[in-house]
This record gives C-alpha cells, structure tokens and sequence, in this order.
C-alpha cells in the first residue's frame, strides 16, 4: 500500500529531506522501497526508455537490481520548486561478469497533490571503470 511521503510544496529544507529518503531507499536495495516513492500512474522518461504505470516501474527496478550489482547511489541537490525537485546523481555498480561501472546524469521529479513522484526525467551517462577506480565505496 502506497503512503504519503511528504507535502507538495517542497521548502530547501524538505527538498534535501526527500532526497536524502529516496538515496536511502535506492541503497537499501530494497526496490520496494524505492516503489514506494511513486505514484501509481508515475511516468518515466530513463534515456530512451518510456515507463509507464505501476507494474512497469515494478518490472523497471526488478531488472536493474538483478543486472546492476552493489549498487550505490549518491544523490546531490541541484534545484526545486513547490512541485518538484531536480539531482544530479551517480552511481556505481558491476555487472555478474565483474564489470564496474559508473553512471551520473540529473533527475527531475514532479510530484502529486499527494505527495508522490508522478513524473521522472533522467539523462544518464554510463562509463565501465576498473574495480580501482571506484569512488563510492
């Protein structure tokens, strides 16, 4: 069962808030946690991916936590309004063959009256790394 995470006018404070929930969610690799964060009818727009409704985001995280293996995310404020919030991120992970890798980009997040992600829109950039070159640790 969806809850309401937050109110939809976001303040500084309650953007960095709600960020900080949402790193947490992705680095528990618990992606109902993650679900969580979004509505139902949620839409988004990963790079040139559409996903659209509740069992496709489902299906979405499912495939990235079988393919991208000890993950971990570092969310960083870039901006808000009432509505809405954007990051910049990056990430690391490997792949079952021991590949790593690093990803980075910016997220922007719309949410609902009822405080929920209706709309996300990510730009993503994805680099293999050597084992040793990884800085989030």
């Amino acid at each position: 069962m969806k809850r309401k995470l937050s109110s939809t006018v976001f303040t500084l404070k309650t953007a960095k808030q709600m960020i900080q929930r949402i790193e947490n969610a992705w680095n528990s690799k618990d992606f109902t946690k993650v679900y969580n964060f979004f509505a139902s009818n949620s839409e988004w727009y990963n790079g040139p991916k559409f996903i659209c409704g509740g069992p496709s985001v489902q299906t979405f995280l499912k495939s990235k936590g079988e393919k991208e293996l000890e993950r971990k995310l570092k969310l960083e404020y870039w901006a808000h309004t009432d509505h809405s919030i954007a990051v910049r991120f990056e990430y690391e992970y490997h792949t079952i063959d021991g590949q790593w890798h690093r990803a980075y980009g910016n997220e922007t997040w719309e949410f609902s009256d009822d405080g929920l992600i209706e709309k996300l829109f990510v730009r993503i950039v994805v680099t293999p790394i050597c084992k040793s070159k990884r800085e989030l640790c």
